[in-house]
């Protein structure tokens, strides 16, 4: 049984699927008041002093249902923690990733959430 979609109503749904996914990736997440702001490079326009990369590491054996759903919320208030800990004002160019191998039959997912603390002069 084969199912024939017409070409316009395919491209309508393609579109609309593009809308959808690029109105998500830019979404910022608003801090709290408590929270450490989260800046990009060109976000900066006062002077400031580095005080030093952060990476914070997870390991996970076997499956983490805990974290997995949030992974990108995890990784930065992990660096946002660390950053307070150095007495830093914010933090700079954030970067969460995560890998996936096996050792030996259990799966193990490695997390990485890296960051640099800076001080404003």
């Amino acid at each position: 049984m084969l199912i024939s979609i017409k070409p316009s109503i395919l491209l309508i749904v393609l579109l609309i699927l593009g809308a959808v996914s690029a109105g998500c990736s830019t979404f910022r997440h608003s801090p709290q008041s408590d929270e450490l702001p989260i800046l990009s490079q060109d976000e900066l326009i006062r002077p400031y002093v580095k005080l030093g990369r952060i990476q914070v590491t997870r390991e996970v054996y076997g499956t983490d249902y805990a974290i997995a759903a949030d992974i990108t919320a995890w990784g930065l208030s992990a660096v946002r923690q660390e950053a307070v800990k150095l007495g830093a004002d914010a933090v700079m160019l954030p970067e969460v990733t995560g890998r996936s191998t096996t050792s030996g039959i259990f799966p193990v997912t490695e997390y990485r959430a890296t960051g640099f603390a800076i001080k404003f002069k």
